[in-house]
């Protein structure tokens, strides 16, 4: 299949300590990835360097290609929610347009689409500094929804939705996979990890501990050395069910 991120050896330093060490791994069209590990595990920091946000040794394809060329290439939903501007929620998600030179009729058509995506239709008009965090978080999804690049990086995109809407933002996420696009995105919700990304990424001190599927990542001894818990994980006729138990001592 055909990469559509690239990592080798990505280091990051802070005053000469490496938050993120050594990483490297690749994206592959057509995969949904869940990121995952404690607070401080450096897994904001890496998806930051991918894009060239951040200073880092190694290589990273994202940050090898021109801004143009990026925004093309990878929508990007940072970890903060910020609407500066108090125009509406349709024009907000154009926004996620203006990497491409189309037609007003493609553009709009790539919005209604997105709002739609996101259960956002009854919501055009609306003012979207007006909206609360969560509509607002739903909002921004459908911003990148609408560049329409063959790769979303999203840091903790599901924070702060109600169970509804992270379910059914998963599962969109899920879905767009399936269609040949693929989503890189950080999460604390390992239930919902396991249940929609065919692939985890387990980082813990800035290193990758673990990559592969859910059940191969999920292990008890990963649970217990890397978040301190103990957890029940089980495949069920209704796909992967993972609930944690309890904190290790």
């Amino acid at each position: 299949m055909t990469e559509v991120l690239k990592l080798s050896g990505l280091t990051v330093r802070r005053d000469h300590c490496p938050v993120v060490d050594d990483v490297s791994l690749s994206i592959r069209a057509g995969e949904c990835v869940g990121l995952i590990g404690p607070n401080g595990a450096g897994k904001t920091t890496m998806m930051r360097a991918t894009l060239g946000l951040l200073p880092h040794e190694g290589a990273a394809s994202l940050a090898q290609l021109s801004e143009a060329a990026r925004a093309k290439h990878c929508a990007w939903l940072p970890q903060a929610r910020e609407i500066a501007w108090p125009v509406s929620v349709e024009t907000l998600v154009r926004l996620g347009r203006l990497p491409h030179r189309t037609s007003g009729a493609e553009d709009q058509k790539a919005v209604t689409k997105a709002l739609a995506q996101m259960g956002l239709e009854n919501f055009a008009t609306r003012t979207a500094t007006e909206l609360s965090g969560g509509e607002q978080g739903r909002v921004l999804i459908a911003r990148a929804l609408a560049q329409e690049t063959p790769l979303i990086m999203a840091d903790e995109p599901i924070a702060g939705l109600d169970p509804a809407a992270q379910v059914s933002t998963m599962r969109m996420f899920a879905e767009i996979a399936k269609g040949g696009r693929s989503v890189l995105c950080a999460l604390h919700d390992l239930g919902l990890a396991a249940r929609y990304c065919q692939r985890l990424i387990l980082l813990d001190q800035g290193r990758i501990v673990a990559d592969g599927t859910p059940s191969a990542v999920l292990t008890p001894k990963n649970l217990a050395e890397v978040f301190h818990i103990t957890a029940h994980f089980e495949q069920t006729s209704e796909g992967p069910v993972f609930q944690a138990l309890d904190v290790l001592p």
